[in-house]
């Protein structure tokens, strides 16, 4: 897993993986449910990783839609960094079930960034 992904949200991420994988060669390696429609899929295009995200309202088309997602070795610890740094927090830190914690924040332009780290297993 690459410490910094690009994550794209999406209203139809089975059209992504398509052309991802048609003109890229992208690789499916992780699906979030397994079963069922699904909220995040991993791609491997080479030596790095993309996230697509499912997200059925996906706001202003001229809005961006790509996040990064930085893998940090204590989300809780970065997080509270943050605000003294020019950002500001929108979300978490939460546990979730596909083994990571995240938190959701936004760079001082106003960039969203996910921070990740992986949870222990249970």
């Amino acid at each position: 897993m690459s410490t910094i992904q690009p994550v794209i949200t999406t209203a139809d991420p089975d059209v992504l993986l398509g052309f991802y994988t048609k003109l890229f060669g992208a690789e499916e390696v992780f699906r979030v449910p397994e079963e069922g429609p699904v909220f995040y899929l991993g791609l491997r295009i080479g030596d790095s990783d993309l996230g697509l995200v499912a997200k059925a309202e996906t706001g202003d088309p001229a809005a961006p839609r790509i996040l990064l997602s930085v893998g940090v070795d204590d989300v809780d610890e970065t997080l509270g960094r943050v605000t003294a740094l020019g950002g500001s927090v929108s979300g978490g830190p939460n546990d979730m079930p596909w083994g990571q914690r995240v938190a959701h924040i936004q760079d001082p332009d106003g960039n969203p960034v996910n921070l990740t780290q992986p949870t222990p297993a249970q």
